[in-house]
């Protein structure tokens, strides 16, 4: 049975739920496996190695909609971190707290055959596919945490405001050079297939990385992305976080 890991948690608490693995139909099954391997075929192409080494790892498959008690032990033992189910949309003092407690919120819920395109939720899709293989990247895992622990202890919608911007042109639309190619690591990207395709066919700027340029780009969450930006190393998240952070209340 899932735990409830309710260990510290106060903002996040009313939010977490079991995954009731028993409601999901053979109908959900199918849909899941043909959303997977849908994505798969073009991420095999255009992710990162370590999303592709994430996936395997924590045993995601096409076949079944995944058990996120079994992914949660396998990410625990790789990483630290957990995963735990929600509810739904969580409020950000309740997100951050997780974050920084390295408990990933999932939802458990799956889009319809008729939203198969997009859901303007994250369902467990978005949630599995795209956000969890990332967080089998040690380096990856710890600049998020940190992200977290930073953004929960602020209380300025203005700054947290800007430090939104660096999640979402990192872990949510990121970008790392890798071979010589452009690779995709942001869940955002990872799990859309408009996007991926946007990127593939050149179809928006890439910039190096910048922490003072992404914090001076505004998030438009309504259209497919211009400009990104393409680190070229893990290791650059989590220095990225802090000093996000200093100018942040520098300004």
């Amino acid at each position: 049975m899932q735990r409830l890991d309710q260990a510290g948690l106060i903002a996040a608490k009313p939010f977490l739920i079991e995954q009731d693995y028993t409601k999901y139909t053979p109908e959900q099954h199918s849909l899941w496996g043909e959303l997977v391997q849908r994505r798969m075929a073009q991420l095999k192409e255009c992710a990162c190695r370590e999303y592709l080494d994430g996936w395997s790892v924590l045993g995601l498959k096409p076949e079944r909609i995944p058990r996120l008690p079994v992914v949660s032990e396998l990410l625990e033992k790789r990483t630290g971190w957990r995963v735990q189910p929600v509810s739904g949309f969580m409020p950000s003092r309740a997100f951050f707290e997780m974050l920084q407690a390295r408990q990933f919120p999932t939802t458990t819920w799956l889009r319809s055959r008729e939203s198969m395109d997009y859901t303007p939720e994250p369902d467990i899709l978005h949630d599995a596919l795209g956000h969890l293989p990332m967080f089998a990247e040690q380096r990856f895992a710890d600049a998020v945490a940190e992200y977290g622990r930073v953004c929960y202890a602020m209380e300025s919608e203005e700054k947290l405001e800007r430090m939104g911007r660096l999640f979402w042109y990192t872990f949510e639309f990121g970008l790392i050079r890798q071979d010589g190619a452009v690779k995709v690591y942001g869940s955002g990207i990872a799990s859309s297939q408009a996007e991926c395709t946007n990127v593939l066919s050149g179809g928006c700027e890439i910039r190096d990385f910048s922490v003072a340029e992404v914090l001076n780009t505004t998030v438009k969450v309504d259209e497919i992305h211009k400009r990104l930006f393409a680190i070229n190393s893990f290791s650059e998240t989590l220095n990225a976080v802090r000093e996000a952070r200093e100018m942040v209340e520098k300004n």
